[in-house]
Parts: C-alpha cells; structure tokens; sequence
C-alpha cells in the first residue's frame, strides 16, 4: 500500500489505498518511517497519493486503537525534515489529520485545485503531534493555525495558496510538476543542493 520508485536520485513515494482515501495503518506508517530514514541518498522526494485524496490521516479503526497518538507520526516528519535532498509533497487531493505532518515537513507543496486541507484533531479528542502546529504556524502565523487548528476549517487550495500553506497550484498532472520542479536539483552537485538546502534553514 505504500509503493517507491527510484530513479537515479529521484525518489517518489506513493500511498495506494485509494478505496480507504489513503488513510494509514500502523504499517503503513511504519513503511513511510522505513523509507523517509532510508532516503538519505535520495536527491528528491515525492509523496503523493494515488486516487483522488492524498490521505485522510489514519485509518478510524487504527487510530481508536491507539494510532492516533502513534510516536511514529512524529518520527515520520522529523525524517523527512532532516533529509538533505529537495522533498515535495504533490497533493493529489485533500490533505487530512495526521498526514498533514509529512506534507509540513516538505520544503515544497503543489497542489491540484480541487484539494482541501484541514486537520480535525481538537474535534477528535487528541493533541496534534508537537511538531506539526510549529510547522504550519512558521509557514502561516498563529491565527491561521488556529484557524485550522482550533476553528476546524476546511482550507480550500486556493486559500492554502494564498495563506503560504501551499506553494503553487497544479492543473493536471501534479507528480509530473514535482519531478519538473526537481529537475535542477537532480542535475547539480549533491553538495552544492543540499548545502543551499541548509542555507535556507
């Protein structure tokens, strides 16, 4: 359910649990762990989604059975921040709950016009992980965290664009965009990339 492809640096990640909205097991997770620690040499990463969601966050069932709280939300992001290589998310549609860590942990987001984000997890009865509110608030100030956070709001594309919380909007093909996008990066030097990627820190 989670798949990889690699091609000479490029790596692209893809949640294929389209009948569940790409929502995550323990497993899954897990796998996205393994793979985000795994990918030091990768020059770039993508995440997407296959089907029409990116990820609802976690499966209902996992996360009433304790995922929901899961530290493996929280290793998941912090791997991919710490990569050295370009890492986009490439929203394939809505991003929710828990997924929202990985996306924050990308240095781009791109995003088809249909897609939402929000993030329901005050409703729910649970913290955010520590670091996602600190993410989202560094993109997009307090207020508009709270706005998602506390006030339970659904952010169109379109807002998440002009928010910061989103980097560019994609008609089509939004993976083909990302591996545009890293085309570059792909072509330089690895120290030279992933040095200007410690400038912008």
């Amino acid at each position: 359910m989670i798949e990889l492809e690699q091609d000479n640096g490029l790596w692209v990640v893809t949640i294929n649990r389209p009948d569940k909205a790409n929502s995550l097991t323990g497993d899954m997770l897990e796998r996205l762990c393994e793979i985000a620690e795994s990918a030091q040499a990768a020059r770039v990463l993508i995440l997407t989604g296959a089907g029409k969601v990116f990820s609802a966050g976690a499966d209902l069932d996992a996360a009433k059975a304790g995922l929901a709280t899961s530290p493996l939300w929280e290793r998941l992001s912090g791997a991919i921040a710490a990569l050295p290589g370009l890492t986009i998310a490439a929203l394939n549609g809505t991003l929710a709950g828990g997924a929202n860590g990985m996306a924050l942990a990308c240095d781009i987001r791109l995003a088809v016009p249909g897609a939402k984000v929000f993030y329901p997890v005050m409703k729910l009865g649970y913290l955010p992980q520590p670091s996602d509110p600190k993410r989202m608030a560094a993109l997009i100030g307090p207020a508009r965290t709270k706005l998602i956070l506390m006030g339970g709001q659904k952010i169109t594309a379109e807002e998440a664009v002009d928010f910061g919380l989103v980097d560019r909007l994609v008609e089509g093909d939004v993976v083909a965009a990302a591996k545009e996008i890293a085309v570059d990066t792909l072509a330089a030097r690895p120290e030279i990339a992933a040095g200007i990627k410690d400038m912008c820190r």
